[in-house]
């Protein structure tokens, strides 16, 4: 740990796992770097990164500013992703330095720190947003090992009210954890609640040799797609 004397708070000395240094498509029309932050506040069992959710970090905030210094020119996009970012208490506090450097900055969040959002959008410290809906609060548990859906549903409505910025909503599915009904009445929620963007429905990969934070076997059947599309009030994007 490291102590900063000027505004007396305690950071976490090494809170990144990794820096993708170049990505075309993960912050859209932007070209961008990803700094991925160790630790999550969730425990989804199809997880492909569980070295990040349980992991530490090995990267300083000192070296990721060194690299974007180094990247100035080249890159104009930074992703917090993770992990969880939110989950990491300084993220606004480093999200301000970067901004600072002239970076635009995307957030990838699963939505559990209303706060934090909050706290980002009343400081202008994001330009767009990425959510993971993981499950309705009948499979909330179930999908991600917590019950705190009220927290993620927070977190939905500040977006869709605030107006102010792109923000696009995602859901990850492993057929024996969500159903087509699940993910329909997903998507009528947020048409409900006022979301008129993409639905993005990426099916769930299991790699044999990349092993999940549950050890999830290969998805026992395919999505229906069609019975998707028919039951959905939004258009939908299959990944």
């Amino acid at each position: 740990m490291e102590r900063n004397a000027r505004h007396g708070t305690t950071r976490v000395a090494t809170p990144f796992y990794a820096v993708t240094p170049f990505t075309m498509l993960d912050f859209p029309d932007r070209i961008a770097c990803i700094l991925w932050i160790a630790g999550c506040n969730m425990r989804c069992g199809y997880c492909h990164n569980p070295q990040i959710v349980l992991g530490r970090g090995s990267i300083d905030e000192d070296r990721v500013i060194e690299f974007l210094t180094r990247r100035k020119g080249l890159l104009d996009g930074v992703v917090f992703s993770g992990g969880e970012a939110t989950s990491w208490k300084h993220l606004a506090r480093f999200a301000a330095q970067v901004k600072s450097m002239g970076f635009a900055i995307k957030l990838d969040t699963n939505g559990l720190r209303p706060d934090v959002v909050q706290c980002l959008l009343d400081e202008q410290l994001v330009d767009r947003i990425a959510l993971d809906y993981k499950a309705p609060r009948s499979h909330f548990h179930k999908v991600t090992g917590v019950t705190a859906y009220s927290r993620f549903s927070a977190t939905l409505d500040l977006l869709c009210t605030q107006g102010k910025i792109l923000f696009d909503v995602r859901t990850t599915v492993h057929t024996d954890l969500l159903d087509e009904e699940a993910i329909v009445a997903m998507a009528n929620d947020l048409f409900q609640r006022g979301y008129r963007g993409v639905y993005a429905i990426q099916s769930a990969v299991i790699d044999p040799d990349r092993p999940t934070l549950d050890g999830l076997a290969a998805q026992s059947r395919p999505l229906d797609m069609e019975r998707l599309r028919n039951g959905s009030p939004l258009q939908l994007e299959f990944r």
